[in-house]
């Protein structure tokens, strides 16, 4: 399972980001232009020390990024324009989980190239989360379906 960020605005949600990617063991790529400089102080801020065990690739564009997938990966799109609440879709271990830019979503030949496009149910009248705390839920919902939380999860106390 991946993240992936298509041209990010907003420095400190990547590096929040990138620290849940390092901490939950899910590579991020950021599919370029940002609107930022990956070197960005914020974003260093956002990470802390977590950026550096970060598994992060950087593509030109989207479409050397979607060359890069493998061929059973399939794209899942967390959008407001979504079909289906990410709560009721199965999701696989080779899922990548794509997030559109904080101040526009992804265009529309992005949007058709999703094999799957997912809503996060808000209230009525609010228009959205924001991106890492949606990528955040949207993790922890595929890794708890696909028993990715499994792995090097410590012994937690029982209650008595």
């Amino acid at each position: 399972m991946r993240l992936a960020l298509y041209q990010p605005d907003i420095p400190q949600n990547t590096g929040a980001i990138l620290r849940l990617g390092a901490c939950l063991d899910l590579p991020v790529d950021v599919i370029e232009p940002a609107g930022f400089a990956l070197g960005d102080r914020n974003l260093r801020r956002a990470g802390l020390d977590y950026l550096d065990s970060a598994a992060l690739v950087r593509h030109a564009s989207f479409t050397a990024w979607r060359d890069s997938l493998v061929s059973r990966a399939r794209i899942i799109l967390f959008t407001t324009r979504g079909d289906l609440a990410y709560t009721q879709f199965r999701f696989s271990p080779q899922d990548v989980l794509l997030f559109g830019r904080e101040s526009a979503g992804v265009p529309d030949d992005v949007y058709e190239a999703a094999q799957q496009r997912l809503v996060i149910p808000l209230r009525t009248g609010a228009r959205s989360l924001n991106v890492a705390q949606a990528a955040a839920m949207a993790a922890g919902e595929a890794l708890r379906q696909t028993g990715g939380f499994q792995d090097g999860q410590k012994d937690l106390p029982h209650e008595h």
